[in-house]
């Protein structure tokens, strides 16, 4: 028998988009993270809606739009420190956890929000 993809697990795109709304109502007033995204979100969430559900075995949109993520190098232009990096966990973490999911794949998701966040600090 064949795993279903987390991205299936979990509802599809309407878990990614639920999800991502969720994480830029609190990215909406941080001081931290707020001024490293434009004013208008609307892109920045769909962006981020398409990576995670292409990441988690969804379409490829993303990579038809924008090309490979090539996350490091998008990020680059912005200071990512601790300070950033903790507040960008804290409102996904935050986001998550309104969201129905087994404890495996609750457990799944935040060990790779973790590392990302990690991978993503320049400063």
């Amino acid at each position: 028998m064949t795993e279903l993809a987390f991205f299936d697990r979990v509802g599809g795109q309407p878990f990614f988009d639920t999800l991502v709304d969720r994480f830029y109502e609190g990215v909406e007033t941080d001081d931290v993270l707020r001024a490293m995204y434009p004013a208008d979100l609307t892109e920045s969430r769909r962006h981020l809606a398409l990576f995670l559900a292409q990441y988690w075995g969804g379409p490829r949109t993303y990579s038809e739009e924008r090309g490979h993520p090539r996350l490091r190098m998008r990020h680059a232009p912005f200071v990512i420190d601790r300070r950033a990096r903790d507040a960008w966990l804290v409102h996904m973490r935050a986001a998550l956890a309104q969201m129905d999911l087994s404890d495996e794949d609750r457990a799944e998701f935040d060990a790779y929000i973790d590392m990302a966040a990690f991978q993503m600090r320049n400063a």
